[in-house]
């Protein structure tokens, strides 16, 4: 051992247990060694952590935490154990084992549905103590995801009535009318991302019986004018897409005991170029307006494929050149 460095040896019960903390893969130890300059050795069920006083006592901490979210019932998965050095190489606060606290739905033999990112959890934090909440950000940060899973929880809970799914229909300029099919039937096609995400939280069963009797509701944005909805979760997808007179009309259909969700991104609009997006002038004007939270992910959240975060990141670079 090198002059100033320090070792800790930490025990468990078992190897496979100790094994699940860094999701049975030893490749992923190489993170932690790099990120926070430790050299590690793992037999049985113990781990010896040699390094820097700080960089030791950080690895401690990136076990500590996992081993508390593995005992309060979480699987971990190797993002988990990435996250973890992260946090302890940064600083952060905010570790697994507090994500893993919050589950949403989650029965019949069904995974609950957790928040994968600190911003995440501070997401779901914003939309349960707002009325209405603002997730901005790329796509793949799981700002529709958690709305949802948000929204059935909630309808579980009793603490609504009913679940309202809206989104402007620009590639058909709104002109459902021409489009074959019921109302259902003319809107699928671009509500496809919440249909798919109410059938993988409760079941295509469970789904299409509260489709059929209205408990959830599909609408286009156009179809919302002049109405008023109480004891509602509403979630307003799509928003960049929405002109100053849709959201405006939108968020102003809230009655009593209801919420609504608005998620966007604002590099992805698809208006016309002389029509401006409705989500920037309400990002401008409700900043700081009581019973409204804003939370802004970053290439950082994307839950989706790794590549994914890469790519929305080198494309931004480019943009921004």
């Amino acid at each position: 051992m090198i002059a100033d460095e320090i070792e800790v040896k930490l025990e468990f019960e078992t190897a496979p247990f100790l094994h699940s903390l860094f999701a049975n893969d030893p490749r992923e130890l190489k993170l932690l060694e790099e990120r926070l300059q430790v050299r590690s050795v793992t037999r049985d069920g113990w781990i010896l952590l040699v390094g820097p006083k700080d960089g030791v006592e950080s690895a401690q901490r990136v076990f500590m935490d996992l081993e508390q979210a593995k005992r309060g019932g979480a699987e971990i998965t190797p993002r988990d154990f990435r996250m973890a050095v992260e946090v302890a190489a940064s600083g952060g606060d905010t570790g697994v084992s507090e994500l893993t606290e919050v589950r949403l739905l989650g029965r019949r033999g069904r995974k609950p549905v957790v928040p994968k990112t600190p911003r995440q959890l501070e997401y779901l934090r914003a939309i349960e103590a707002n009325d209405v909440c603002f997730g901005l950000g790329p796509a793949g940060t799981g700002k529709t995801y958690l709305a949802m899973a948000m929204a059935l929880a909630m309808l579980k809970e009793k603490r609504i009535q009913r679940v309202v799914l809206t989104r402007p229909a620009v590639e058909a300029g709104e002109a459902l009318g021409f489009l074959p099919g019921d109302l259902r039937e003319k809107v699928a096609p671009y509500l496809r991302p919440l249909y798919d995400a109410i059938h993988d939280m409760i079941g295509t069963e469970e789904g299409e019986r509260y489709l059929e009797d209205g408990t959830i509701e599909i609408a286009p944005l156009a179809f919302m004018r002049g109405r008023t909805l109480a004891r509602s979760f509403v979630i307003l997808d799509e928003a960049q897409n929405t002109t100053k007179e849709q959201m405006f009309m939108a968020l102003t259909r809230l009655g009593e005991e209801s919420r609504m969700v608005v998620t966007g991104d604002s590099s992805q609009v698809d208006l016309k170029p002389n029509i401006p997006s409705g989500l920037a002038e309400a990002e401008r004007a409700l900043e700081d307006v009581e019973g409204i939270g804003f939370v802004r992910f970053s290439g950082e959240d994307v839950v989706r494929h790794a590549v994914v975060g890469r790519i929305i990141a080198a494309y931004r670079r480019w943009r921004d050149s």
